[in-house]
């Protein structure tokens, strides 16, 4: 598990570390109802998450020895007296915990006590599975684990499969979670007074708040409002913006690297290694074998500073630190007393922090700058971005037709595919028809339904409809042409030239008229919009906010945005820029199912296929 640093999460408008405190707290409880010596037993894509939230010296302190990865077969012996699987309610895995469960009667050693930590919460399916397993003598107990802070602004379910069960499974178990989690928000900071919504998942999630509210209607929250407006938006309302290659710092490293719960991993080989002494004299120890792990948050104010810059801003920026740190170090040959002298050396550690940091992201930015000046990097983006003019988006696209004869990489034509096809509102038969069968006999007839069928289901690759985008680009000033990349003067600038759908709606709302004369576009986007006013207690009434007027006195809003399917780095970065605008009326927290980009979007749909069949070509 990853180191827990929290300090960073209680600089924003909001404190999100309270949420922090509260899931550990609850996780401390959950362990603490097995007394004695423990070993935890992880599903793999629950490590992360819990790293982020309590540390491995925190889990110690509680008696917690050791922690081991959950795999099929037996348990490496240990002595402890509670073994506690902590797990997702997913059946399968099930199978494994029994496996291990029953391979421990056969050895002879004092007897443990099992319990199984289901996250968020236990599925009766996975019950009986249990009972049809011969192990129903396991403890069970749940953990809702809710919104996880990745930043000071920003919140993460961490639900991976968030968008394909609710739109192509037709699950919606994610939605009731989401709700919850904004139950929670609301415990914590206060009644949220003004609700947005925007998609069908958005208004369903509403309803279910509503509906909760209106069940402790006798408790009344008397927690002065922190967060003014929700805007709730489904990722569907705005299906192509993750499908663009981010060009921002963090988004580069996220589409060429991945970034998973803030860590991102790199070549080690890149990296020098750190031959500086430590305390005393004394050597450190080489980085392990393996991958540069790189924690990308606030806490590092260099990152901090270039997250959400153009990648071409970039160099300029970390020449610009470079000569900053070479001043500070030689601060010592003007120090002429005892206390300037003093100061210096009480710097170091700081300077040392920043070296150390310029060193790490110099040589982050030099591996993507071998990327990006790549010719076929260069020509993708063209082909992007004048998918996004609107140009030949009705013919045979020369690059795409390129790409099969090359057999390049299927996720990254699978990309410009779907880019194609939601710029031309859907391909004409023969169109969908020809791409359709180039896939099949360039990547194999396997892709028939487990991706073609999924992602026509999710809306991604289906049959033209009538023409809204150019309507969408030209009424929202989605594509801006001579975009200003270094001195950004609008959030078009994380693409180059593409503005964000959903930002652009999220920046239409902080206007004093907020939607007001947008009816007829939202209208073309998919899903209701919906409004809902909730009252505050009378004590709290005189100081909410009445009016979304920008003119009014007093510090800026804070707007809490929740994407319903999953975000990307661009889209946090577009709404810092207007935050940081001097004329910004609103402050924003944003919070998501899951951070995505178009890589993982269409990998989330094709796992395992979608729900429905269907003939692709029918």
């Amino acid at each position: 598990m990853a180191a827990a640093g929290g300090s960073h999460l209680t600089a924003g408008r909001v404190n999100v570390g309270l949420l922090r405190e509260c899931a550990r707290r609850e996780l401390l409880q959950c362990l603490n109802k097995q007394p004695g010596s423990k070993a935890l037993v992880w599903d793999d894509k629950l490590t992360g998450p819990f790293g982020l939230i309590a540390e491995y010296k925190l889990l110690k302190e509680h008696e917690v020895e050791v922690m081991f990865p959950l795999r099929p077969g037996r348990l490496p012996p240990s002595q402890v007296h509670n073994v506690i699987f902590i797990t997702r309610p997913r059946p399968s895995l099930m199978d494994i915990i029994a496996e291990n469960v029953l391979s421990e009667e056969g050895r002879e050693s004092k007897k443990k006590e099992f319990t199984i930590l289901f996250v968020p919460r236990k599925t009766l399916l996975c019950e009986r599975k249990l009972v049809e397993l011969n192990v129903s003598f396991i403890n069970v107990d749940e953990y809702p684990l809710e919104l996880i802070p990745l930043d000071s602004d920003v919140l993460s379910l961490e639900m991976e499969s968030s968008f394909k069960e609710c739109y192509l499974e037709d699950d919606y178990t994610s939605l009731f979670y989401i709700a919850n989690s904004l139950m929670t928000l609301q415990t914590l900071y206060g009644t949220i007074p003004k609700i947005f919504a925007k998609g069908e998942m958005s208004k369903r999630i509403l309803d279910m708040m509503i509906r909760k509210k209106r069940e402790a209607a006798d408790s009344e929250n008397q927690v002065s409002p922190q967060i003014d407006s929700l805007l709730l938006i489904d990722r569907e309302v705005d299906l192509l913006t993750p499908l663009f290659t981010q060009l921002t710092y963090e988004g580069l490293i996220d589409e060429l690297y991945g970034i998973q719960n803030t860590t991102a991993k790199f070549p080690q080989d890149r990296f020098p290694q750190n031959e500086e002494k430590g305390p005393g004299g004394v050597q450190q120890p080489q980085q392990p074998a393996g991958p540069k792990k790189v924690v990308l948050n606030s806490s590092d104010e260099l990152f901090d500073d270039i997250r959400d810059l153009n990648f071409s801003a970039v160099g300029i920026h970390l020449s610009r630190r470079a000569k900053q740190i070479s001043a500070a170090f030689e601060e010592h040959k003007s120090a002429k007393t005892v206390g300037e002298m003093k100061q210096y050396v009480q710097r170091i550690p700081f300077m040392q922090r920043a070296k150390s940091s310029l060193a790490t992201h110099t040589t982050i930015a030099e591996m993507i700058k071998e990327e990006t000046d790549a010719e076929e990097f260069r020509e993708r983006i063209q082909v992007e971005q004048e998918l996004a003019q609107g140009l030949d988006t009705d013919k045979i696209n020369p690059y795409i037709e390129k790409c099969f004869g090359i057999k390049k990489d299927l996720i990254t034509v699978l990309r410009l595919l779907c880019i194609q096809c939601l710029t031309n509102n859907g391909f004409k038969p023969k169109m969908l028809e020809f791409y359709f069968r180039e896939i099949l006999q360039t990547y194999g007839f396997e892709h028939v339904y487990r991706t073609l069928s999924p992602l026509e289901n999710a809306g991604l690759l289906r049959p033209q409809t009538a023409r809204s985008y150019n309507i969408l680009r030209k009424s929202l000033k989605l594509v801006v042409e001579d975009v200003q990349e270094q001195n950004p003067n609008d959030i078009a600038y994380v693409f180059s030239g593409y503005a964000p759908l959903t930002v652009r709606l999220a920046q239409f709302l902080a206007r004093p008229q907020g939607w007001r004369g947008l009816e007829e576009v939202l209208r073309l986007l998919p899903g209701p919009a919906v409004e809902e006013i909730q009252r505050l207690p009378p004590g709290l009434q005189k100081r909410a906010p009445t009016s979304t007027d920008s003119s009014m006195e007093g510090p800026s809003k804070v707007t809490l945005i929740y994407f319903i399917g999953g975000c990307t780095h661009a889209e946090i970065s577009a709404l810092r820029f207007l935050a940081r605008q001097d004329n910004s009326p609103t402050d924003y927290l944003i919070a998501t199912t899951k951070i995505i980009n178009g890589k993982t979007l269409i990998e989330s749909i094709m796992e395992e296929g979608g729900a429905h069949g269907g003939n692709p070509f029918t």
